[in-house]
């Protein structure tokens, strides 16, 4: 959560207490009606051409209805199957869901020994003006203070600490800018070529202060697509997979000072344990985020049937649970709809008329009514080339070959 006004502010902490003390939802309760929908309409197969961001094209599923955020998407964290999409080719302002990168750059140089988790860092003016800012997510910071990378880390994710992910970047690059690079370079990995990135906490480029972007507007902020953010998310989730032992931690107290602790309660509210956690598995991260323009953001992770799933909400209306509440609508769409079935390299799949063959073992999510027979999978629709146009099957993670 970033910058509110004042107002706002206090509301969304008044529904976080409030929120806190819910008994378990009934999660049929928040499952929007979709009577028109078909389960093929639910799965996206993405072929060979783009649109003019540079992106894979997909079909969007459903209607505007469905989710209720500008922007949603469900994907299988390793193949990167797309189970629903809505909106999610284009960028949008993303808010403090961007210390997902953050994360991923900082874990990045734990690993290549530029960085330790118990190495200190110590607080400049700058980072703890930021961090003393009320107007901002924060645990308290002193100038002249020091923090483990641990502890910045766990608060940047935890209580989204402004000032933390601030601290992490100078510590880990010695500038916002040089930073930047890193991040940018980290996306490129994920798959990720054309998201604009500004800073590492999510906020407007001037609400960095003295440390702000020179040359850059002020009012230049981060903007990603749904998709993209995803696949960030997956890279991070697919190199560093401990990073859940962070995000799914209920609360934990901040070491300020030698006299003063600070509690830390996550804002997660999908966690296990938490007002809104579902029954049917187990969600243990990700990273939520609020700017007035970027709106609620979310991007949540958890296990399912042994599969790890990523969905991202971009700018929900309404309250702050309203953005958990989506998501379990996103959540209860595709697990309604989907069983992940492990498909065996040379199973023979019949589409209409034509067949093709898998050219690699893999799971995929397919609707629950499939069944495969002797190696044979039968999908409604058409082939088109070597691959399955969409809505016949997910995209082509397969590589399909087509039997001659």
């Amino acid at each position: 959560m970033n910058r509110h006004s004042w107002k706002k502010r206090l509301q969304s902490l008044v529904l976080v207490l409030l929120s806190l003390n819910l008994s378990l939802l009934g999660l049929s309760s928040i499952v929007l009606a979709d009577s028109e929908a078909t389960e093929e309409s639910m799965v996206v197969a993405q072929d060979s051409s783009s649109d003019s961001n540079g992106h894979q094209s997909g079909q969007n599923v459903g209607t505007s209805q469905d989710v209720g955020a500008k922007a949603a998407i469900a994907m299988d964290a390793k193949t990167r199957q797309i189970l629903y999409q809505k909106n999610a080719q284009k960028r949008y302002p993303v808010a403090s869901t961007i210390k997902i990168l953050t994360l991923a750059v900082i874990e990045k140089d734990i690993q290549a020994h530029k960085l330790s988790w118990d190495q200190k860092v110590t607080i400049s003016h700058p980072v703890a003006v930021m961090a003393n800012d009320w107007r901002f997510s924060n645990v308290p910071l002193n100038e002249g203070e020091s923090y483990t990378i641990k502890s910045l880390v766990d608060s940047m994710m935890l209580v989204s600490a402004d000032g933390s992910a601030e601290a992490l970047a100078l510590a880990d690059a010695g500038s916002v800018a040089k930073f930047n690079a890193k991040m940018q370079q980290v996306a490129k990995e994920a798959g990720v070529t054309d998201a604009k990135i500004y800073n590492m906490i999510g906020l407007e480029n001037g609400d960095l202060g003295t440390l702000r972007l020179k040359n850059v507007s002020k009012n230049a902020e981060n903007q990603i697509s749904a998709v993209d953010l995803a696949k960030i998310a997956s890279w991070l989730l697919n190199h560093y997979p401990d990073v859940v032992n962070i995000t799914k931690t209920a609360q934990e107290d901040f070491p300020v000072s030698d006299s003063q602790t600070y509690h830390m309660q996550n804002i997660n509210l999908m966690i296990k344990g938490a007002a809104l956690d579902r029954a049917d598995g187990e969600i243990d991260g990700l990273k939520t985020g609020t700017t007035d323009s970027a709106g609620n953001c979310f991007v949540s992770t958890g296990t399912f049937n042994n599969r790890r799933l990523v969905t991202v909400v971009l700018n929900v209306p309404g309250d702050f649970n309203n953005q958990f509440q989506q998501t379990n609508n996103l959540y209860n769409r595709v697990l309604g709809r989907f069983a992940p079935q492990t498909i065996k390299k040379g199973a023979l799949i019949k589409v209409g008329q034509k067949k093709a063959r898998a050219a690699k073992t893999t799971t995929l999510w397919l609707p629950k009514d499939t069944k495969l027979e002797k190696k044979t999978i039968k999908i409604k629709g058409t082939l088109k080339g070597s691959k399955l146009t969409p809505n016949d099957m997910p995209q082509v993670a397969l590589k399909l070959k087509q039997k001659r």
